[in-house]
């Protein structure tokens, strides 16, 4: 007699989401101690990143505070230009993230192809950058790590913030730890005399100048020297400047990189400094009634149909991999887990976008009005209401239609005290 098939157990959609609720597709990219793949929810269809950490790589690298950070922040987070969290979940081995999939790539990818982007693709970028970091220093969160490898495309060419690993709720008492990309650290981070929100409009001064002029506007070829040149050097422009950017441009990108941070454009405190980045005349073109609403046509859209991703990352989960991902059911004992263990077993809760509400963990738990949303997944797009309150290995997202890239290169990252706990 032949043996008994055994029949898939069905899956309970309306129950809590796990990873048997998608279908896992190619895996594109790796870092430190997670991997990303391409994933489909198998009830609705729709097409998702996934970003899945390995919980036993986490605790030796000591970070468990920061993946539980990050877990928290993104619940808080929807907008239309930031890659938005839709689930969170866990089993024995690994975190997970569901993620907004873009289908356009990241902005280093298109910088490293192009050599530059023209003048008013970057201010269509910058004004939609400018509109998240509105939203979400509104939220009282600062980002922290803004550079090109971090704001990725969806199809139609709008840009989206992304990697908020290292981002931290900010209030009156500024911060003296060191954390982030050093080239596109602001001067007061680096001189440790206290920093806040305003750091992010420097870092989105630095990518602006980066994508026009294709080169960053202070380098060293150590540490020390990029922190002198960042410091204290004088901003300078490329001989051919003027062939690539407009004065009013030019002006814009020194008012963002201004190392006084109460001169800087965008950080006038109660929303003004938004308002006041809205009225530049660099910005006539925008239309900032329309443009969170995504109706405005971008001026570069990018050609899905070539891959922007290592394709040795989907061969090495084939030939390589001694533990591939797939879903499994979670053990019934969870009696001898060792501290950091049990600190991911309890705080990294389950979130699913269409049930549950957005709620903020700081400074308590404060519930956020919120519909179900979405914005690259092809859903209305909403922002709830924000509170009155207001290290990490190098990881980003990377997507076109073909791919999506975990990357993890050589930009210095330092570290911040996060919990108690130091990173390395």
């Amino acid at each position: 007699m032949g043996a008994v098939c055994c029949r898939p157990q069905p899956i309970d959609f309306d129950g809590e989401v796990t990873l048997f609720h998608f279908i896992l597709l190619r895996c594109v990219g790796k870092g430190a101690f997670g991997k990303v793949r391409v994933v489909q929810h198998k009830q609705t269809r729709q097409l998702y990143a996934l970003k899945y950490i390995n919980k036993t790589k986490c605790v030796k690298m000591k970070a468990v505070p920061n993946i539980i950070q990050e877990r928290r922040l993104l619940e808080e987070i929807d907008h239309p230009f930031v890659v938005n969290l839709r689930y969170a979940f866990q089993d024995d081995e690994n975190c997970f993230f569901v993620l907004d999939l873009m289908l356009g790539g990241d902005l280093r990818f298109h910088l490293e192809r192009l050599g530059s982007l023209e003048e008013n693709v970057v201010r269509f970028y910058v004004a939609q950058l400018a509109s998240a970091l509105s939203f979400i220093h509104d939220m009282g969160i600062m980002h922290r790590d803004i550079k090109p490898d971090n704001i990725l495309l969806d199809e139609k060419g709008n840009a989206h913030l992304t990697d908020f690993n290292i981002a931290v709720h900010f209030s009156e008492r500024k911060l003296t730890g060191v954390a982030g990309s050093m080239a596109y650290m602001a001067p007061e981070i680096l001189v440790k005399r206290g920093y806040s929100y305003q750091i992010d409009w420097w870092s989105l001064g630095i990518c602006a100048y980066e994508l026009i002029f294709g080169r960053r506007p202070f380098r060293g070829r150590s540490n020390n020297d990029l922190t002198y040149s960042i410091t204290k050097d004088p901003l300078k422009w490329p001989e051919d400047a003027d062939k690539k950017c407009t004065r009013l441009g030019m002006q814009v990108l020194k008012g963002l990189l201004d190392r006084d941070p109460s001169r800087r454009i965008g950080c006038k405190g109660n929303g003004e400094g938004f308002q006041e980045f809205q009225r530049l005349p660099w910005f006539q073109p925008i239309d900032w009634e329309t443009l969170e609403s995504k109706e405005q046509i971008s001026p570069f859209v990018p050609d899905t149909k070539k891959a922007n991703f290592d394709a040795s990352h989907e061969l090495e989960e084939l030939l390589l991999e001694d533990n591939p991902l797939k879903a499994k059911a979670r053990k019934a004992n969870q009696d001898n887990l060792s501290a950091e263990m049990r600190q991911m077993e309890e705080q990294f809760t389950s979130y699913d976008f269409k049930m549950m509400q957005r709620r903020s963990y700081y400074p308590h738990n404060q519930q956020l009005i919120s519909q179900a949303t979405g914005t690259s997944s092809g859903l209305a797009s909403s922002r709830p209401a924000t509170p009155a309150d207001g290290l990490r290995a190098d990881h980003s997202i990377r997507i076109n239609s073909n791919s999506l890239e975990y990357s993890h290169n050589g930009d210095v990252h330092l570290t911040e005290k996060i919990n108690e706990k130091e990173f390395s």
